[in-house]
């Protein structure tokens, strides 16, 4: 049995898994913006779930959440990142405060709770820290340009945190979903107000008005939070888990436009060195 602390647990992937953890016997933080949300988790694993309000910008709820999460359960084994939300629009049309917004959320945030588990992580040398990402972090959709910089940067940093963490007995990994059927592409997507004709036929065509994407994603959110146990338990967990048959498409076709387009250019980018 092991003390997970997820955040965003209101709705989608976060509210599976947080569903699947205690459905296993694990204990649980429940979390969300308003506990209300959890308080059914709460009441159907008394014993094991414990609800807690929080927003991840917050830094006095981060703090809290981790104190109480310690108090009731006597440490964090697995934090989960899970809390974030999507913003659609060209990179012209955004708005310089819905992108500070997005970024104080999907990256900032999971950063503060990273460094809200870790003294006591390794104080026990021991701990896993399971970032959600997004494939949109490699495939990079016109008009997700911010959403996917800030999945991006979150992958990035858990990489170097990985290697940073791996001789302390801790592993830090991301995880990747493709299309599954939640409300982040419904209530939870946003988008700018301002939408500009001149890109109508790319960042336009993904605004919530035109996409018909929403309750027709392939992915399972049960299964998904089964696979990110499954990678959790895992002698060794991967760096990388891709979830979804959408996400492991998009990332082979991905590598090989990658690896095609590196031989293209290899000797023009060789051609620097000195000598």
């Amino acid at each position: 049995m092991s003390t997970w602390l997820i955040t965003g647990c209101s709705t989608g992937l976060g509210r599976a898994l947080a569903e699947a953890v205690l459905a296993a016997g694990h204990r649980a933080a429940v979390t969300a913006r308003d506990a209300g949300a959890v308080r059914d988790l709460v009441e159907a694993h008394p014993e094991s779930a414990l609800g807690l309000a929080l927003d991840v910008t917050d830094p006095d709820q981060v703090d809290d959440a981790v104190r109480r999460t310690r108090e009731r359960f006597g440490g964090v084994d697995v934090l989960v990142n899970n809390a974030g939300y999507g913003y659609r629009a060209a990179v012209e049309e955004a708005d310089d405060t819905d992108v500070q917004r997005l970024f104080a959320t999907n990256f900032h945030g999971a950063v503060a709770m990273i460094k809200a588990v870790l003294p006591d992580m390794r104080a026990r040398r021991a701990g896993t820290i399971v970032n959600i990402s997004s494939i949109g972090a490699q495939a990079c959709p016109p008009g997700s340009g911010y959403y996917a910089a800030t999945k991006a940067a979150l992958e990035a940093m858990t990489g170097s945190l990985r290697k940073e963490l791996l001789p302390l007995g801790i592993t830090a990994l991301s995880v990747e979903p493709g299309g599954f059927r939640t409300d982040f592409a419904g209530r939870s997507l946003t988008q700018s107000a301002e939408a500009i004709a001149d890109y109508a036929d790319t960042a336009g065509r993904r605004r919530k008005e035109n996409d018909t994407v929403h309750g027709t994603q392939p992915g399972d959110p049960a299964k998904a939070a089964e696979a990110v146990i499954a990678a959790v338990a895992a002698p060794e967990p991967p760096a990388l888990l891709l979830l979804g048959s959408d996400a492991v498409a998009s990332a082979d076709a991905i590598l090989d436009a990658r690896r095609a387009e590196l031989d293209t250019w290899r000797e023009l980018s060789t051609s620097t060195d000195f000598g």
